[in-house]
């Protein structure tokens, strides 16, 4: 037993010899260590286990070397933020695109970024292939993977968690955290955030602009203010449209705004 414990003793920030290896980025010995008896579901002073960490890091290799083994893995495991490992590697994924988007990047960096962003994406697909759930909230926040793609304009991760919603379960879809849904965050992103085009991916998977939140806000008081016509619209089932700027537009009359194209559900882009 005294070789065992060894194996599982934690160093100041908690973590155990399979930790400091997964944060290392050394699949050959995180391998060794779990054969030996290392135990793999153990967790450092933030509650992250060692698939939390290759998640975070976007480890593909250690991660692949982890759910290969056959041992038996929590995948729902939140750690003290109330976060699963596939919570984390979209979180992180998202963190990458603000990088992305906010320096002046070289060339190499730029490869580099694209490079974290793959091995990212490669252990996001291989969490939800094992069985990581795409419905599984986070405990703070009542957020799932779906709330956490749109706060960040992530449109191909929330292309992803969409299509894997194969009953097309629109409570998925209209799930509230916070009180807001998806819809609500959506609205409330600048433009250049993928706005309009998040807007409509979550109308054509089932979203209600119907929905209130806690302030009883509709979808459409929250976008940002801007132009009038720059920002989508909600037909409020009466001969009228409401732009997300506040603005009144009536069809058929004389001098009001040409009909956008409309995206079901009262959208318009």
């Amino acid at each position: 037993m005294k070789p065992l414990r060894r194996l599982d003793a934690k160093e100041h920030r908690g973590k155990t010899p399979l930790l400091v290896a997964v944060t290392a980025r050394q699949a050959d010995i995180v391998h060794d260590l779990i054969q030996a008896g290392a135990d793999i579901n153990a967790v450092d002073n933030k509650g992250q286990s060692a698939l939390h960490l290759a998640a975070t890091y976007g480890y593909a290799q250690v991660l692949q070397v982890i759910l290969s083994l056959g041992f038996p893995l929590d995948l729902e495991m939140k750690d003290f933020e109330g976060h699963t490992p596939l919570h984390c590697a979209v979180l992180a994924h998202n963190t990458l695109l603000r990088d992305q988007g906010s320096q002046a990047l070289t060339e190499e960096q730029h490869r580099e970024l694209q490079q974290q962003s793959r091995e990212l994406e490669s252990c996001i697909h291989l969490l939800v292939q094992t069985g990581a759930s795409i419905y599984s909230r986070d405990v703070k926040s009542n957020k799932t993977v779906l709330h956490y793609t749109v706060q960040d304009g992530n449109i191909s991760l929330l292309r992803y968690f969409l299509e894997l919603n194969a009953f097309k379960s629109k409570d998925f879809v209209n799930n509230k955290a916070h009180g807001n849904t998806a819809l609500h965050m959506a609205a409330a992103l600048p433009s250049d955030k993928n706005q309009k085009e998040i807007i409509q991916l979550l109308l054509e998977h089932g979203a209600d602009p119907s929905i209130r939140n806690l302030d009883n806000d509709q979808p459409i008081h929250m976008a940002p203010p801007g132009k009038a016509g720059d920002q989508p619209k909600l037909d409020q089932g009466l001969p009228n449209c409401i732009s997300l700027s506040g603005k009144f537009c009536f069809h058929g009359e004389a001098g009001a705004e040409q009909q956008p194209e409309k995206f079901g559900s009262g959208f318009y882009l």
